[in-house]
């Protein structure tokens, strides 16, 4: 008896989904950060693109507690297919492992749809620093740092910032010693790069490019596997610590537990909307790569991101509650 009910409700949430997504129901995607920055942007982009196939989809802003509000909304919100959100580097890799009590689980809370976009982080320095110190590659900077231990600083965010790991990470990695000094936020970072109040940066690239491009900063290497479209001439760290990967990630998912058939439709919607020509344009002002998913391949990048951020989030002891 018990599973027949577990069936036939299943079937009744399925068949409500379905229904509410042909009935072109308003979508709330929520995405779990303020207004007007990059990931909001795309999301605004994403549901302009998918009117005609899904309907109104309706951007709700729920920022707070590094994401873990928003991305709670969405675990918690009814499997129907009616509401949908942001899962980020942040909020499913990285969080779980940052804060010692979590509102959900980022394991199984949530059904992916489509990975969104990536976007690459870049070692940089000021440019005069590097140029002082005859730094002009990563393999430089690793030679430089492993004759002066201690001698080298770098900036970030804060404790447990994306800059922050990113670093301990390369340390890990390349066998070297420089010292954490963290800001309140990436802006004061980038200033005291700038400033020269510290030597280098793991930077998201959108944040870093303006500098880049006016010559203040040097952009080293970026994190990604592969050369990046928006610094084609700027070599990956990968090519120097073999298999050196962080970069920045975004993407979509519903509640656990909704329907397959309305994950498809939700999935080929979106992959479609991220694969038009008028979406890569969009996201390439931002220096997003548009990286369209099926569901299984964003559930396993989410779980190999997992892993990778308990180890590095581990190591650096960093905590925020």
């Amino acid at each position: 008896m018990k599973q027949l009910f577990t069936t036939l409700f299943s079937l009744a949430i399925s068949v409500a989904g379905t229904h509410a997504l042909a009935q072109n129901k308003p979508i709330r995607l929520i995405v779990p950060y303020a207004a007007g920055g990059p990931i909001d942007v795309t999301a605004r982009v994403l549901a302009e693109r998918v009117k005609d196939s899904l309907g109104t989809v309706v951007v709700d802003n729920k920022p707070g507690a590094g994401g873990n509000i928003g991305a709670d909304l969405v675990a918690k919100a009814a499997p129907d297919g009616s509401t949908i959100g942001i899962a980020a580097t942040a909020t499913h890799a990285v969080n779980p492992w940052l804060f010692k009590k979590m509102p959900y689980n980022a394991a199984t809370d949530f059904a992916p749809i489509t990975q969104m976009v990536r976007v690459p982080n870049v070692l940089v320095m000021n440019a005069e620093t590097a140029q002082r110190l005859r730094i002009n590659s990563l393999a430089d900077l690793i030679a430089y740092a492993r004759a002066n231990p201690g001698k080298l600083n770098y900036g970030s965010g804060g404790n447990g910032s994306a800059g922050h790991l990113a670093g301990e990470m390369f340390k890990k990695e390349a066998g070297v010693f420089a010292v954490h000094i963290p800001y309140n936020g990436g802006n004061p970072a980038q200033l005291a790069l700038l400033g020269g109040q510290v030597d280098f940066n793991l930077d998201n690239l959108a944040t870093a490019a303006p500098n880049i491009r006016s010559g203040k900063l040097k952009a080293i290497a970026v994190t990604t596997l592969a050369r990046s479209p928006a610094l084609p001439d700027v070599p990956p760290m990968a090519d120097t610590l073999k298999g050196f990967s962080i970069d920045t990630w975004w993407g979509l998912v519903a509640p656990a537990g909704t329907p397959k058939d309305v994950l498809a439709r939700l999935n080929a919607a979106f992959v479609e909307a991220l694969n038009a020509p008028e979406t890569k344009a969009r996201f390439g002002t931002l220096l997003a790569e548009p990286v369209p998913s099926t569901s299984e391949e964003f559930a396993a990048l989410m779980q190999r991101e997992r892993a990778k951020y308990q180890v590095v989030v581990q190591a650096t002891g960093a905590q925020v509650d």
